[in-house]
């Protein structure tokens, strides 16, 4: 049986928070809550309505010639270009236009960029856009490939943050843990308060989703 998912709007849009609470293990610490994003990341009306929100909260002094997306976050990275090109925010790219990409994983979880790929990273100014930023792990990992292949961070956007900050940078982002839910802790495994007391895991949660433990 699914975990059943509370929903609360948006009060400055059309978006709506969905989560549920419980006990649940990512690849990098254990969570009292899952946050849904499945629809905001894939339906282009919640796509669409969240690009928007995010590039309003973008300094117009903001240069973005790329977009990094994490997470699955493909359809509101070609949503926040758009927002951004019509928007008239800056690009040094000769096409005047924004790139969006996808980072490849190798099996130690690093991120690397293809040839193909890096002419869109290097000296260019990269805008990371995460689904969430809970531990700042994958964030921090696209700060760390950014530089590494001649690239500039330009800053750092999520759909769901329980951080103000990651890799020195600001996260810009719809909802935080203070929307319904200012008791959000997420711990390492071993210090998890959830298993010291015993209570069991109700499912584990990554960037595709969740698998539930409950029948």
């Amino acid at each position: 049986m699914a975990l059943k998912l509370m929903e609360y709007p948006n009060p400055n849009s059309s978006l709506k928070l969905r989560f549920a609470k419980g006990h649940f293990a990512t690849s990098h610490s254990h969570i009292n809550y899952y946050v849904d994003l499945t629809f905001t990341k894939h339906r282009l009306s919640e796509a669409k309505e969240a690009a928007r929100l995010l590039v309003n909260k973008l300094s117009s002094s903001t240069v973005v010639d790329t977009i990094l997306c994490l997470d699955g976050t493909e359809v509101v990275g070609a949503c926040m270009a758009e927002e951004l090109t019509k928007t008239g925010f800056r690009s040094i790219n000769t096409h005047h236009t924004v790139y969006v990409v996808t980072p490849e994983h190798t099996t130690g979880s690093q991120l690397i960029f293809r040839d193909n790929i890096m002419p869109m990273i290097y000296r260019k100014n990269i805008l990371i856009l995460a689904a969430s930023v809970t531990t700042g792990y994958t964030v921090e990992g696209g700060i760390e490939a950014i530089a590494y292949y001649g690239g500039k961070t330009a800053g750092v956007c999520s759909i769901f943050a329980s951080m103000e900050e990651c890799g020195g940078y600001p996260v810009h982002t719809i909802f935080d843990t203070n929307f319904m839910m200012p008791d959000y802790q997420s711990n390492q495994y071993h210090e998890c308060p959830l298993c010291k007391q015993g209570i069991k895991l109700d499912a584990i949660v990554n960037t595709y989703g969740i698998s539930s433990f409950r029948e």
